[in-house]
């Protein structure tokens, strides 16, 4: 295996890594509480107290191998701890189920902002990496758009209407299953306007 997949396998490990051991401490703890200054702490809330700094750790691991971090990456990041801590310091739990929505909206709404500005966000994030006409950066960039927005209204209608448990197994495998099958769908238009023999 070379350099460069083995940075890119770490690198994707470190990103899908705590929210495994969120998903794991939370099947763990399931339904036991714990006590602390008289309050009882959820297991939601358990995962989510050991989830923020796990994610700092891996964050800044991520940083240390690769040299830098996205913006989404850090905008992520700032969210976890906003909403991490607001979760856990107010022992709430709607805090940390509303971060996905947050996030997702932000995302849409940035490329939306930037199609009415007259410009391609995701073209200039993976463009480089991934040459394609123009009609085909379009394309995905406003279906991205609609597909962070449709995320965020399910994670609401989810977090608002079903159990904990529910929750945690749609955002574990729920969004990681919509966004893998949404890059999967847009292949006929990487096959259509890409340049896939560039290079």
């Amino acid at each position: 295996m070379s350099e460069n997949n083995k940075s890119s396998l770490l690198s994707a490990l470190l990103e899908i890594g705590p929210v495994i051991v969120f998903f794991l401490i939370f099947i763990w703890r399931k339904g036991e509480t714990v006590v602390i200054g008289g309050h009882e702490y959820s297991s939601l809330i358990q995962a989510t107290a050991i989830f923020v700094p796990l994610m700092i750790l891996a964050t800044g691991l991520g940083w240390w191998l690769n040299g830098h971090l996205s913006k989404v990456q850090v905008l992520t990041l700032v969210l976890v701890i906003v909403f991490g801590a607001l979760t856990v310091f107010l022992n709430d739990e709607k805090f940390f189920k509303m971060k996905p929505t947050i996030i997702y909206v932000l995302f849409g709404g940035a490329i939306t902002y930037g199609h009415l500005r007259g410009h391609n966000y995701i073209q200039s994030l993976l463009g480089d990496r991934l040459p394609m006409e123009d009609i085909g950066w379009q394309t995905i960039s406003k279906r991205l758009a609609i597909f962070f927005f449709a995320l965020a209204m399910f994670n609401e209608a989810i977090w608002r209407t079903q159990s904990s448990e529910i929750w945690v197994y749609f955002k574990t495998f729920g969004l990681s299953g919509a966004i893998l099958f949404f890059m999967m769908f847009q292949y006929p238009i990487l096959k259509k306007y890409g340049h896939l023999d560039d290079g």
